[in-house]
């Protein structure tokens, strides 16, 4: 029914050339839905690494969809993180920070931004979520076609997941992560820990699904580079890692999860505060 290329974590200015190179060649051989990129295009935000990553992204066979991830800031520039910390990366990739939204008849995907230019805590590379971003969110994601995938992308996991090499340390996550599960979401789509992964999240009496995605970059952590393949059908999603040999892409590692039965028809009538949601989002897609 459908197929979605997750790559994350690309990390251009340590980015591993022939990984991304075989992943482009990768990309146009295998038709798919959507590429959905979950933040992390560069190093350290310096304009050579968005011009890198911007020019691997638009090589990339359409359509797209970007998030932003807590690499993605000017990080020598103090004043473009407080007033201005998504600037150079909108710019450079052509994809909006905040309300990003895809839509067609078998997938809607919205993003969420985890990351901040700077927090109130000492490790700015840890995640925060606003609720009222993650209300917004929810409330479009129930707007779609019924029987579509429905995916939510951010760059840290909302939820901790046991065995990563590193945590995303959201504050309130979990709390977010119920909103979404209430309202449907079948996916919960990350990168941020360098690893692929695909668990259940069961929160309350709803369910989710968390999946992170690996890395192509030599910021390893212990896992090859590799990106997810993520196909579905009515009653089933497969999330498969596609993971770097040293010459080419091959099946590393496979999730099969029981899709939910809860979402085959529109859970509710289009919001009437926002009548433009679904004919603005079918234009981009």
């Amino acid at each position: 029914m459908g197929r979605i290329l997750q790559f994350s974590d690309v990390h251009f200015g340590r980015e591993h050339a022939h990984a991304c190179a075989a992943a482009l060649d990768y990309a146009h051989a295998t038709p798919s839905d959507l590429i959905l990129i979950t933040g992390d295009v560069t190093q350290k935000g310096l304009p050579n690494e968005f011009a890198a990553a911007g020019d691997w992204i638009r090589r990339m066979p359409e359509p797209t969809f970007v998030i932003v991830g807590n690499h993605d800031v000017p990080y020598f520039s103090l004043p473009a993180r407080l007033f201005a910390p998504w600037r150079a990366f909108e710019k450079a990739i052509g994809h909006p920070a905040h309300d990003h939204q895809f839509l067609s008849e078998t997938v809607m995907v919205r993003g969420v931004v985890t990351a901040r230019g700077w927090q109130a805590r000492l490790n700015w590379s840890k995640g925060v979520i606003d609720l009222d971003q993650t209300r917004k969110a929810a409330a479009a994601l129930r707007q779609a076609p019924a029987g579509a995938l429905r995916v939510l992308a951010c760059h840290h996991p909302l939820v901790e997941m046991i065995g990563t090499p590193m945590t995303g340390d959201v504050i309130r996550g979990e709390a977010a992560a119920v909103i979404f599960a209430e309202a449907g979401v079948d996916l919960i789509a990350t990168g941020h820990v360098h690893v692929p992964f695909a668990l259940p999240i069961r929160l309350g009496d709803h369910c989710s699904y968390a999946v992170g995605c690996g890395t192509l970059s030599h910021r390893e952590r212990g896992a090859p580079p590799s990106f997810n393949c993520i196909e579905w059908d009515a009653g089933e999603i497969v999330v498969t890692a596609i993971a770097w040999n040293g010459h080419a892409f091959e099946p590393a590692q496979t999730w099969r999860l029981p899709r939910r039965q809860d979402t085959r028809r529109r859970e509710t009538a289009p919001d009437p505060e926002e009548p433009g949601v679904l004919e603005q989002t079918v234009r981009k897609a």
